[in-house]
């Protein structure tokens, strides 16, 4: 499947969630998946990313609006975001780089 580098980025809030606790359990290559929170009461356009059932952060506000509304409108599927880089020697927030594609359709 054909797929297109949309963005990447360092995970927003990083230290504030689940990340420190899954660290080790992260490589390069992992998938994540995007989720939508309309409802957030600082940014209603918030992407949170996930690994598994745990919430790593989030896409950072100046990336996340076009993402927010796909992601709103159903098109989840058009999405591939994996982990680029690691390192555990880096500022918390900067330890986790990650990439978004844009998937073919059809």
């Amino acid at each position: 499947m054909e797929r297109r580098h949309l963005t990447h980025f360092n995970i927003a809030g990083f230290t504030y969630y689940d990340g420190p606790i899954v660290f080790n359990e992260l490589k390069i290559g992992t998938e994540l998946r995007l989720v939508a929170e309309p409802d957030n009461r600082y940014d209603p356009k918030a992407v949170a990313l996930y690994f598994g059932e745990h919430k790593l952060g989030f896409v950072p506000r100046g990336e996340n609006s076009p993402i927010s509304k796909l992601l709103e409108q159903g098109y989840a599927e058009i999405f591939e975001t994996r982990i680029q880089r690691i390192n555990a020697t880096d500022h918390p927030e900067n330890q986790v780089g990650v990439v978004v594609y844009l998937k073919k359709n059809g």
